[in-house]
């Protein structure tokens, strides 16, 4: 999975999505504050919502004129939970607006990444897209209302349209307008964000069975052509939420593989939580969060209540907006997924993707709960039969 953005849009995209970070518009020394019990559920919200920019637009990070797809769907569904509906409609009439200029045309699918003035986007991301799907059901479930119908069928046949004859999903388009290999965080989320189960679902999983499951360890795997990278942290808490009846056995396989206690760049402090990948050379604390929602899914809230607490270590205080603190990406600078070298500031910049897990996490909101039944046949549930 290594072409990567700045996730959690997938582990696959973190490098190319690098935020331009600059010395001058980084937080120099982050200031570190134990929360109290009041503030917990206020400041990471407030400062989410005051990262919205005039356009509905929110940027990856303060000052990075940097803004990604999978951040703006998370950030609707943020706003979405704490039942701001005009916040959430910001961001999805900007994307309304562009469906015949952007959405409909050369191929399909909205741009993975822009400036924060919305323009000079770059290739077109399966799961980024399937993200913004899932925030549209989740705003139609929310409202009552179907205010933006025509764009969420819009991305489903787009979405529809990725299928391969063997039932996988390619993973978008290239700025060249050819395919982006077939990754599995992208299929599985899709596959929630497509409404209902029919053929198309049907063929999602014929894929999975045959080119990204492991009978014997009863999981998802990520990268079948290099097996000292077969597996993805992400895949463990995506796949719980998105199938039913899912081996919750898979989930704690993640505590073997992943977990890991890492010293904090931003304040010294060891933090426990799941790294990308079997290197366990970082906390990845957006994939904790994922963990935390994943763990409640299956009703393990002593699990969830220990990663609440490892990720509360880690806030940084805003230096733009008052009352406002957010999280990094990571604990410490390392190796993202495989070998390829995180960005600079991963781990000492707040980002808008923990923060948003985060804040799922503390609240008990599962993002993918409202494309999760699908009455799935139990003759397609390849997971239920024991190896």
């Amino acid at each position: 999975m290594l072409l990567f953005g700045i996730l959690s849009c997938s582990i696959d995209e973190l490098q190319e999505a690098v935020p331009p970070n600059s010395e001058e518009n980084l937080p120099q020394e982050p200031k570190i504050e134990e929360p109290t019990t009041e503030e917990v559920g206020n400041f990471t919200y407030n400062w989410v919502e005051q990262m919205q920019l005039a356009n509905g637009l929110l940027e990856s990070s303060e000052n990075t004129d940097f803004v990604s797809l999978y951040d703006n769907a998370l950030a609707t569904l943020v706003f979405i939970q704490q039942g701001d509906l005009d916040k959430a409609e910001n961001i999805l009439d900007f994307f309304k607006d562009r469906i015949q200029i952007e959405l409909q045309t050369d191929g399909g699918g909205y741009f993975q990444f822009r400036d924060a003035t919305g323009q000079n986007g770059r290739r077109r991301w399966l799961g980024d897209n399937a993200w913004l799907l899932i925030a549209i059901n989740n705003y139609h479930e929310a409202s009552g209302n179907k205010r933006y119908h025509h764009m969420a069928e819009v991305l489903e046949e787009w979405i529809r349209s990725l299928q391969d004859e063997d039932g996988g999903l390619w993973g978008g388009t290239h700025e060249d307008g050819n395919h982006i290999h077939k990754v599995t965080e992208g299929i599985t989320v899709a596959f929630n964000a497509v409404p209902g189960y029919d053929d198309f679902h049907k063929g999602i999983l014929a894929y999975l069975e045959q080119n990204r499951w492991d009978s014997f360890e009863r999981t998802l795997t990520a990268w079948p052509e290099n097996p000292a990278y077969l597996y993805a942290m992400d895949l463990h808490a995506l796949g719980q939420g998105t199938f039913e009846d899912f081996p919750e056995n898979q989930l704690y396989k993640a505590d073997d593989w992943y977990l890991t206690t890492q010293v904090a760049t931003i304040n010294g402090e060891e933090i426990t939580g799941y790294c990308f990948d079997v290197d366990q050379d970082v906390v990845w604390l957006e994939g904790t969060a994922q963990m935390a929602v994943a763990y409640r899914k299956v009703g393990d809230l002593v699990k969830v209540d220990m990663l609440i607490n490892e990720l509360e270590k880690m806030f940084i205080t805003s230096s733009m907006f008052e009352n406002s603190k957010a999280l990094p990406y990571t604990t410490n600078h390392g190796s993202s997924y495989g070998t390829d070298i995180l960005w600079d500031h991963a781990d000492i910049a707040s980002t808008l993707s923990t923060t948003a897990w985060y804040l799922f996490a503390k609240t008990g909101f599962d993002p993918l709960q409202v494309g999760f039944q699908k009455d799935i046949p139990t003759s397609d549930k390849f997971w239920v039969t024991e190896p």
